[in-house]
């Protein structure tokens, strides 16, 4: 009984229905790679459309046929196939996948948070695969392995070259199972090696929770798996005995997981029998109405819901729901607007369909889809749906609120843009290797509420990437370049414009110091997050990363201003 994306279900025909179907023989792409031959199997022809599906699967298959006959050179039949499905399957949205058995178990670690390995984040840079990000208590913190370890060995087997997807196969495996990794660790000149034993891994939904604003509790949910409700259940049960007055669920970069689980989180904060959402889909079966059944742990508690464009899915099912049922104040940026429900088939040889199967409905009788992918381009292509297009629904207490483009926040925070060097850093690994280099130096540092980078060390940041010989693209640079190209082949380059370009060159000159100065505040927030993951891990990065949140700061200033509070949910009910 396949259940994935908050929607199980069981395909029964019964025995009456049986003598009313005809069955014809066909042929489909179930593919033996081995021999390039390919199985029939039975399949419905009762009509002219599914004459036409057979027709054309029978010209697929007799066309392969010829091809791993006759074509010059040897074709990968498996590779061709597969560009084959993905190349259908993008025709259709996003979301509707091929999943070969190969690759089924990162997809349900995607779904349980879920698998058997040491526990690690790993990652790929300058042809080698490195430790990047142990989980804190699981077997590769314990052991001993560090952020920056190249990784040599893994048993007897040297894996120096390999692809990252390869190591994560070999460090995976059965729970209880003994490895030895061998690693190569910056500063140290001989090899280190690390007997671990695998375990069931499981990754926590709620990473962390606590009071903030002196009576405020937090709560980040990263996403929804089978114990997200759970999870949150837990946190908002602990942080009402603390003695919290409101609180803060921060949906920001969560990409959504199990429907059920949303309607549960829902359920928190409404009372049971309330309608949570709605499926529509092209199978009438996968109509369902979805609502709450358990009582609630608080239905009079303040409550806002920080969301940005990372915010889809389930997550959008979440703060939707609140926002309609005039539960909770929605502060951030507009989220993405994925409002298709997906479920998963068994396919032939342990592979997997994950197809969508509907479109969800939030209380107001919204779809907050913002694409629609029946609806492309000529040249294929497809486009959010324009505000211009989109319709009016009413919340429970009548503000207005509209569909087609993910989740309008209650309360839109300005989005920062972050300076073209700070991204460089990251990428180029700055941030990583220096603070690979400052754990080495630095046993212990203070708590992550209490850390700080001082001026001092920010210095030796600035030192260490001048040494480096830091390049980046810089985007005024490149855009001045550009121009000039475009001027000499409009014909407006002359000896004046000449001169004109070259004083504004003299001004966009690369000034690495006074970037490194002009953006001093983002630099330093992003390296101090490197830097306190080292020691505190998950927990600590998200403690340094709200430390100036200008979004859970708003969410506190409302929370705390009762008035605004019901001012904006139009808690009076006046329409």
């Amino acid at each position: 009984m396949p259940k994935i994306f908050g929607i199980s279900y069981l395909r029964v025909i019964k025995r009456s229905e049986m003598k009313n179907i005809r069955l014809t023989f066909a042929t489909v792409t179930v593919l033996s790679f081995c021999s390039g031959f390919i199985n029939p199997i039975w399949a419905g022809k009762s009509d002219e459309k599914n004459f036409e599906i057979s027709r054309n699967l029978d010209i697929f298959n007799s066309l392969f046929k010829e091809l791993n006959m006759f074509y010059v050179d040897t074709i990968n039949a498996e590779k061709a196939i597969s560009d084959g499905v993905n190349a259908m399957l993008a025709r259709l949205d996003p979301y509707t996948e091929y999943i070969p058995e190969k690759e089924k178990d990162d997809f349900f670690f995607s779904t349980t948070g879920e698998y058997a390995g040491i526990g690690s984040f790993i990652m790929e840079r300058d042809n080698a695969v490195y430790i990047s990000e142990p989980y804190e208590g699981m077997p590769a913190q314990l052991a001993g392995l560090r952020p920056g370890d190249k990784i040599v060995m893994i048993d007897n087997d040297t894996v120096l070259g390999w692809k990252s997807a390869k190591v994560s196969e070999r460090l995976k495996g059965p729970a209880n199972t003994q490895l030895k990794v061998t690693v190569e660790r910056p500063g140290v000149k001989d090899l280190l090696s690390f007997e671990l034993t695998r375990k069931k891994i499981q990754m926590p939904a709620v990473p962390y929770y606590d009071v903030v604003c002196d009576s405020v509790g937090y709560i980040y949910l990263s996403s929804f798996t089978d114990t997200s409700a759970g999870e949150v259940k837990r946190a908002l049960q602990d942080l009402k005995k603390r003695g919290i007055t409101s609180l803060v669920l921060d949906l920001r970069s969560n990409g959504g997981g199990i429907l059920e689980q949303a309607v549960q989180i829902v359920n928190l904060f409404v009372p049971k029998g309330v309608e949570v959402l709605s499926t529509r889909g092209r199978n009438k079966k996968m109509d369902k109405i979805y609502k709450t059944t358990q009582e609630p742990v608080d239905v009079k508690m303040p409550l806002a819901v920080l969301i940005d464009g990372g915010t889809a899915s389930s997550s959008e099912i979440v703060a939707g729901a609140l926002q309609d049922l005039d539960r909770a104040v929605i502060i951030g940026s507009r989220s993405y607007g994925k409002g298709l429900v997906q479920s998963t088939r068994p396919l032939p040889y342990n592979g997997m369909l994950k197809v969508t199967i509907a479109r969800y409905y939030i209380p107001s009788g919204r779809l907050i889809q913002a694409i629609d992918y029946s609806h492309r381009n000529p040249d294929g292509s497809v486009a959010r749906i324009p505000d211009s297009l989109t319709h009016e629904f009413k919340t429970a207490h009548g503000r207005i609120v509209r569909d087609g483009g993910g989740i309008k926040p209650d309360v839109e925070t300005s989005m920062e843009r972050r300076g073209n060097i700070s991204y460089y850093l990251m990428k180029d690994f700055y941030f990583f290797d220096y603070a690979t280099r400052y754990a080495a130096e630095h046993d212990t540092i203070p708590a992550p509420k209490d850390f700080k980078l001082s001026d001092e060390e920010y210095e030796g940041f600035k030192a260490f990437v001048k040494s480096k010989d830091f390049k980046y693209d810089k985007q005024s640079e490149r855009i001045l370049s550009d121009l000039k190209e475009v001027a000499k082949f409009e014909g407006y380059f002359d000896e004046n414009t000449q001169k004109q370009f070259e004083a504004l060159e003299a001004c966009l000159n690369h000034d690495l110091d006074r970037d490194l100065e002009t953006f001093h505040d983002e630099i330093a927030e992003l390296l101090s997050i490197e830097i306190v993951k080292r020691y505190y891990y998950q927990k600590g990065e998200i403690i340094e990363s709200i430390k100036n949140d200008k979004d859970l700061k708003e969410a506190c200033r409302i929370l705390g201003n009762k008035s605004r509070y019901d001012e904006i949910l139009n808690l009076s009910g006046k329409h």
